[in-house]
């Protein structure tokens, strides 16, 4: 008998024996065959993987770790040198003074606090940012620190420097911010060292979400050690977002990360997206989506 021959008449003794036993009754107390398990598809999120690696990854909380470390480690150097300032001259680093009280400014979001968890319940529920959602989450008091922040913060406070937030939160929004950020163990000077989205600084006109104003007012009361955040914008006005505007920007001041700005790692949003799409957010997701993909980079 040939192996084709036997295979079939053993298919066929399979198949027999399988029409029998779902034909006949059960008996009682016998378990029933399970039905088949459906596992419900979900549609494709950009931010999934992004978020689970601010959540999940070790490699994120040793980013983190070692830049709040690195920068620790430069301070001494930066309050030594009377001449030192982490503030560009158009805004405000010309007229540092070593008599001011020295400080450093630092964006909030994903820069000291982490809101990863308002992130992973849009990616769960398959929504977007909108400012009802994110003004209910800021109202929670539940982000929690970036690894890191609150132990340079609290050694740069011990040296006499103060923390000032600079924040794209809103100023309605000041209230709770700071309360979760004491929570953590963040140094909070006073209410004045939280300077959001809409606070007035008299003789400069604010650009959008643009800290250049805020970042000239800290200039007139304190000498500026460094800058952290997540973002180019926390460091310097952008002006154009586009990517040759970003990479001028990034090219012209890179000598300055490492040493007086200090960039956290987010994966999650940021000004780098909308660059690829020509800022156009009323576009469809999926024209977005496409435009993201054209601009990804293949081997030359």
């Amino acid at each position: 008998m040939s192996r084709i021959h036997h295979s079939l008449l053993l298919a066929g003794a399979l198949l027999s024996l399988a029409a029998c036993s779902t034909s006949r009754p059960l008996v009682h107390g016998e378990p029933a065959v399970p039905a088949p398990v459906t596992v419900a598809t979900e549609g494709a999120n950009d931010n999934l993987n992004a978020v689970l690696w601010v959540q999940r990854s070790q490699e994120y909380r040793a980013n983190a770790l070692q830049t709040w470390r690195a920068a620790a480690a430069q301070l001494d150097r930066a309050l030594a040198d009377p001449s030192w300032t982490a503030l560009l001259p158009q805004e405000g680093g010309s007229q540092q003074s070593p008599r001011l009280k020295p400080a450093v400014v630092v964006d909030v979001d994903e820069t000291v606090l982490d809101n990863s968890p308002y992130q992973a319940r849009l990616v769960r529920n398959g929504g977007s940012y909108d400012d009802v959602s994110w003004d209910a989450w800021v109202s929670e008091g539940k982000a929690g620190a970036v690894p890191g922040a609150v132990e340079f913060a609290q050694a740069a406070a011990a040296k006499g420097v103060t923390m000032i937030y600079v924040t794209n939160r809103t100023e309605h929004m000041k209230d709770v911010t700071l309360a979760n950020l004491r929570r953590l163990g963040f140094p909070v000077a006073g209410d004045d060292v939280y300077l959001g989205l809409d606070k007035y600084v008299p003789g400069c006109e604010q650009e959008g979400s643009e800290k250049a104003c805020r970042r000239q007012l800290v200039a007139r009361q304190y000498r500026v050690l460094m800058q952290f955040g997540d973002q180019l914008s926390d460091f310097a006005a952008i002006g154009v977002n586009t990517q040759a505007g970003r990479d001028a920007l990034l090219q012209a001041h890179q000598g300055w990360f490492g040493q007086r700005w200090w960039m956290l790692s987010n994966p999650t949003y940021g000004g780098w997206e909308p660059a690829q799409f020509n800022n156009a957010w009323s576009l469809p997701e999926a024209e977005r989506r496409a435009a993201k993909r054209a601009a990804l980079e293949l081997a030359q």
